[in-house]
């Protein structure tokens, strides 16, 4: 009888230690561990447990990671490529379920305006799981652009800069695919009909644009800006753009555009060559090209940088006028000691 008795009481301590360690890991398992504010772990599929959960306490150095190190340890963890939103009050179980489901969050990726491709790259590529140099090669890549229905030169206007909503770990084919579809979804029946009511193809208007933000950074001059190069394009006027000369000459920059600068022979040189350029000289933003579908109707021909240096410009009808204000600026550089 006193025999039964102790392993009455040997079972009755077993039984209390057993709920006492099932509460213990009840509360390391389901409880908020997570103390700081949101924070995303990307993830590129190689890292070992042990890193993911470095990568965590890294971010919240109060967090608890023993009941995540209990998961991990007793169910495993296989890792998976994405981006995981880790969230204030959450528990070891709700971070280990989203990790092992693969269950992550897509990303705001912003593609901004820009001047060329290795640009264009490097900004998608430090939003994103894919290698800028991967990107930069696909956008050069005349073979793979024909798929899509571009050539290297219409890429300006393939991709249309907005804010988009990817999957970090998006495919590179796939994210290519979904600039075509942004782009036929951007240039709907509305604009295309204005594209048509000014006598442009959308080409030709994402074109103009790319020289409009080349020559002011100040979007309430574009409409104007616009205007003005619509005018000289209506009347068979050379368009005499300085940024289409940069970039036919391809290479570094110059500081100052030269008469001799003005002799490059190239399709792009609207100094030589009438008419709009080929293709766009720029990844060029919604808010020129919107200045160039609604542009201002006015009578200004020319335009000059103001001497002031603040970035908007002096706007002329007459040559005369032009060259007054040309004057002005040229004496600005100089005095600058900008040649």
């Amino acid at each position: 009888m006193k025999k039964f008795k102790y392993i009455i009481l040997a079972a009755a301590v077993l039984i209390i230690a057993g709920a006492g360690i099932s509460f213990h890991f009840y509360n390391l398992v389901f409880n908020p561990i997570i103390e700081t504010e949101e924070f995303r772990l990307n993830l590129y599929g190689t890292e070992q447990p042990s890193q993911i959960l470095e990568s965590v306490r890294q971010q919240d150095s109060q967090a608890d990671l023993r009941g995540l190190e209990l998961l991990v340890r007793f169910k495993g963890l296989k890792t998976r490529s994405g981006s995981y939103v880790i969230k204030k009050g959450d528990s070891a179980k709700a971070i280990w379920s989203r990790l092992a489901s693969g269950s992550q969050t897509p990303v705001k990726v912003v593609i901004n305006s820009c001047r060329d491709i290795p640009h264009m790259a490097a900004q998608i590529g430090s939003q994103l799981m894919i290698d800028s140099a991967q990107i930069a090669q696909r956008l050069t890549d005349q073979a793979a652009l024909d798929s899509l229905g571009y050539t290297i030169p219409t890429v300006f206007f393939m991709i249309v800069p907005n804010t988009y909503e990817f999957y970090w770990n998006v495919s590179l084919d796939a994210f290519m695919q979904r600039m075509v579809k942004e782009h036929d979804s951007f240039w709907n029946q509305e604009r295309k009909d204005k594209a048509a009511g000014i006598g442009l193809t959308p080409l030709q208007v994402v074109t103009l644009a790319s020289i409009v933000e080349e020559e002011t950074a100040k979007t309430q001059e574009m409409p104007t800006v616009a205007g003005l190069y619509m005018n000289r394009y209506n009347r068979g006027m050379l368009l005499q753009a300085d940024p289409t000369v940069i970039f036919a000459l391809g290479g570094e920059r110059p500081k100052r555009v030269l008469l001799k600068h003005l002799e490059t022979d190239s399709p792009y040189n609207t100094y030589k060559y009438p008419g709009l350029p080929p293709a766009p000289i720029r990844f060029a933003g919604t808010a020129s090209i919107n200045a160039v579908l609604n542009y201002s109707r006015h009578n200004y021909l020319y335009m000059c940088a103001k001497e002031d240096f603040s970035g908007f410009h002096n706007f002329a009808t007459t040559l005369s006028q032009h060259n007054a204000n040309a004057k002005k600026y040229q004496q600005a550089l100089s005095a600058a000691g900008i040649r």
